[in-house]
């Protein structure tokens, strides 16, 4: 299983600079609201790379697969055969 919390937990460290927390929806886009931009994608990557031990291909690396909490956690269960929850 993928855990979205630990997706959140990061995106609230190392992007919104909160202690307090991820208060955005699972479904609310990253770009859009300005939490990360092309610099922050390829943060959100490395993290995922390391985080979950898969590569991301380049051709990977569109909004569908990293612009939400939950895409971020679908693309990963996809790659490793376990299902987000």
């Amino acid at each position: 299983m993928v855990p979205h919390q630990q997706i959140r937990d990061f995106l609230a460290e190392n992007f919104l600079l909160s202690d307090d927390g991820f208060h955005l929806d699972d479904n609310a886009s990253l770009l859009e609201e300005g939490v990360v931009d092309s610099t922050g994608v390829l943060e959100l990557i490395q993290f995922v790379e390391e985080t979950f031990g898969l590569e991301v291909a380049d051709e990977e690396i569109v909004p569908d697969n990293f612009d939400s909490v939950n895409r971020i956690a679908s693309f990963v269960g996809s790659k490793t055969g376990c299902p987000a929850t």
